[in-house]
């Protein structure tokens, strides 16, 4: 079993504690059933939100989806001028036997122009 890191992203609409939750619910589900990934493979999930982000903690929607065990840390982005605005990003790493090549990176809806050459 090979440990992997698995990148992902979305962009919020708003700055809301229950939209947050929402979308990085939706984050973190699209990329485990994308990996074939129970809560049992993370090792741990590293998530970054930009500055314009203050509601929530991102982490919090992990432990929401039963993701109890595992160890989260939530920092901020870095403040780019003229970066995209309200995303949360992931480092999940992973126990995996899949080849790096085949690990789904996730970015969710606009997200998805951050990273065009692995976002699947």
């Amino acid at each position: 079993m090979a440990v992997r890191a698995v990148r992902g992203a979305v962009q919020l609409e708003r700055d809301e504690a229950g939209h947050m939750d929402e979308q990085v619910a939706a984050l973190l589900t699209a990329l485990m059933e994308r990996n074939g990934l129970t809560v049992d493979d993370l090792i741990s999930l590293w998530f970054t939100a930009t500055p314009d982000l203050h509601s929530d903690f991102p982490a919090a929607a992990a432990r929401g989806l039963g993701i109890t065990d595992v160890p989260l840390i939530c920092a901020q982005e870095l403040d780019v001028e003229g970066a995209m605005p309200r995303v949360v990003r992931v480092l999940a790493h992973i126990e995996s036997d899949r080849p790096r090549a085949e690990i789904a990176h996730v970015y969710l809806g606009a997200a998805a122009a951050l990273r065009k050459d692995i976002a699947q």
